[in-house]
């Protein structure tokens, strides 16, 4: 078999329709849109009317609100932070910052912070300097030997 002899099973493609070319094409005059009338037309967009009764999206109450001084924190678990310790992009013996972890490229960008997670093991004694942590990922970092400082008032 050479590349050019490679072909699709049969059957496995269909050729498209080609709309409104002609009597013999079998989709041709009206091509499939019937006769005059709006939706004939091209440039026609009447999704969610419903002939003048109040269409269902509108008829549904609004629920539910954005908080606007809602924070965004970057997720990070104990052993990402582990596994860049280990590669020697992070230094152990540092405190371990939100700038450090971007440098480190554990992070992509600043968020309002970093929040520890304890998915993962932490081996070495790391100091954290974070916005927030969880209980177990607390208790993880305690147990490397390590210690959290939560920055701000997220702790839980």
């Amino acid at each position: 078999m050479k590349l050019n002899e490679l072909r699709d099973n049969p059957g496995a493609t269909k050729e498209r329709m080609r709309v409104g070319r002609g009597i013999g094409s079998g989709k041709g005059k009206t091509g499939g849109r019937g006769v005059k009338g709006q939706k004939s037309r091209s440039g026609v967009a009447i999704k969610g009317f419903e002939g003048g009764q109040m269409p269902l999206h509108r008829r549904l109450p609004k629920r539910g609100f954005t908080n606007i001084f809602a924070k965004s924190f970057n997720a990070v678990s104990l052993g990402r932070v582990q596994t860049a310790i280990d590669a020697g992009k992070l230094d152990a013996s540092q405190t371990v910052t939100a700038e450090a972890l971007k440098a480190a490229g554990v992070i992509r960008r600043v968020k309002d912070g970093v929040r520890l997670l304890s998915d993962g093991e932490l081996k070495a004694g790391v100091t954290f300097e974070v916005a927030g942590a969880s209980k177990n990922a607390l208790a993880a970092v305690e147990k490397a030997g390590g210690k959290v400082t939560i920055i701000g008032a997220q702790a839980e």
